[in-house]
């Protein structure tokens, strides 16, 4: 298997369509070879002139531990060209870092869930090269997600930085892939070059999506092993509520709890109400305290989500329905315990975060309804999860 920045790094015949180029490139702490060569040195051994860099959230070195922590501009002490931060005093970039390069390649590696910004910023940027006449590469990586697609496409008008195009929850896309279809959605004039993975197949066991053989590097601070990108299309709604999602502790977006929380009485009404979207993982109930973020210093009950080893289905597991379902089953067996936290929230100081992450008010409702059912979530979500299987065929640049 070979990525796509290793891929350019290793043919003559595309870096020779770059020869005379200023050369840009989006990246980040996972923008890294399997050698463990990050891609702006590797593609500066290559021979291809950079002449900036882009940094998205948490920063280029992913050194911003949480959300609305804002990196600065820098130059890099190596390579001695600008960093330029999309996620600082702007998020998309401006006119006079446009002028900084002729071809932009975006090398970001992605856990194929609609609320993780760097799809946003491919967007964003993508935007930005259509305006200015800029070509764009996406140096390819895979998706630790895989194929499964699961969630309600977001509304029309809840658009956000944490949610910047109308798709599912968990797409199933790689980033070349999700940058072919925001080309044809969004009507862009933007000429894409897409570099794929070598070798890669994102329906192969047991990784499904993620090969064995790819060491694993933090794609953000608090994505540290391959089961928390499995959980975190579920996980990642924590955000929007007052239980802590793990942050401060070693296995973040796995686990979730609160100082008040019934643990042992919580699972076993998840388990009792909704068996069928607790399949593919196991449930164990925890404590733990955090050192910084929620709860920081607070002894917690919850539960951690294990999406590995044997007891790990690929195609049973549904994260987003399970939390959802663990929401609707806490707010009826332990009330109080589950508020839903208030804005600000990346960038959006009237709209409740939960909406943001949901894309809309539909699944929020779902839940405070208490005569709705799961059959009533499931209509909801399969529609959705079928239009998409469609609408993304043409895009798919691998095994579906």
């Amino acid at each position: 298997m070979k990525l796509g920045v290793e891929v350019l790094a290793s043919d003559p015949k595309l870096q020779a369509r770059l020869k005379g180029k200023r050369v840009a490139l989006v990246a980040h702490a996972a923008s890294v070879t399997r050698s463990m060569e990050h891609s702006v040195d590797a593609l500066s051994a290559a021979g291809i002139r950079l002449s900036a860099a882009f940094g998205p959230q948490h920063g280029m070195r992913g050194e911003k531990q949480y959300n609305m922590i804002e990196s600065d501009d820098y130059l890099d002490p190596t390579a001695k060209i600008p960093v330029f931060s999309l996620y600082g005093r702007v998020r998309r970039p401006t006119p006079e870092m446009m002028a900084s390069f002729d071809i932009a390649l975006v090398d970001l590696q992605d856990v194929g869930c609609r609320i993780y910004t760097y799809l946003t910023t491919l967007l964003y940027m993508l935007e930005a090269c259509a305006a200015h006449k800029k070509e764009v590469w996406v140096l390819d990586r895979p998706n630790p997600a895989g194929r499964p697609i699961e969630g309600s496409y977001l509304k029309k008008g809840w658009e956000s930085f944490v949610g910047a195009a109308s798709l599912p929850m968990r797409h199933g896309l790689t980033l070349a892939e999700a940058a072919l279809w925001m080309k044809a959605t969004f009507k862009l004039d933007v000429e894409i070059v897409t570099v794929p993975v070598e070798a890669y197949d994102p329906t192969r066991g047991p990784g499904f999506g993620w090969p064995d053989s790819l060491p694993w590097v933090n794609p953000s601070p608090n994505m540290p092993t391959l089961a928390a990108a499995r959980c975190y299309p579920g996980t990642v709604l924590f955000e929007g509520v007052n239980l802590s999602e793990g942050r401060g502790t070693t296995r973040p977006l796995e686990l979730f709890g609160s100082p008040t929380l019934n643990a042992e009485a919580l699972k076993a009404a998840l388990l009792q109400k909704y068996p069928a979207w607790t399949k593919g993982c196991a449930l164990r109930t925890c404590y733990f305290e955090p050192t910084f973020d929620k709860f920081k210093g607070q002894l917690c009950a919850g539960l951690q989500f294990h999406a590995e080893g044997e007891v790990y289905d690929h195609e049973a597991f549904r994260p987003y329905r399970m939390v959802l379902g663990l929401f609707k089953v806490l707010r009826s067996t332990q009330p109080g315990v589950l508020q839903w936290r208030d804005p600000p929230y990346e960038y959006e100081a009237e709209r409740l975060p939960i909406d943001l992450l949901n894309g809309g008010t539909e699944i929020r409702e779902w839940i405070e309804d208490p005569t709705a059912h799961a059959s009533d979530l499931e209509r909801m979500l399969e529609t959705d999860e079928k239009r998409w299987k469609e609408e993304r065929k043409p895009f798919l640049l691998y095994a579906e």
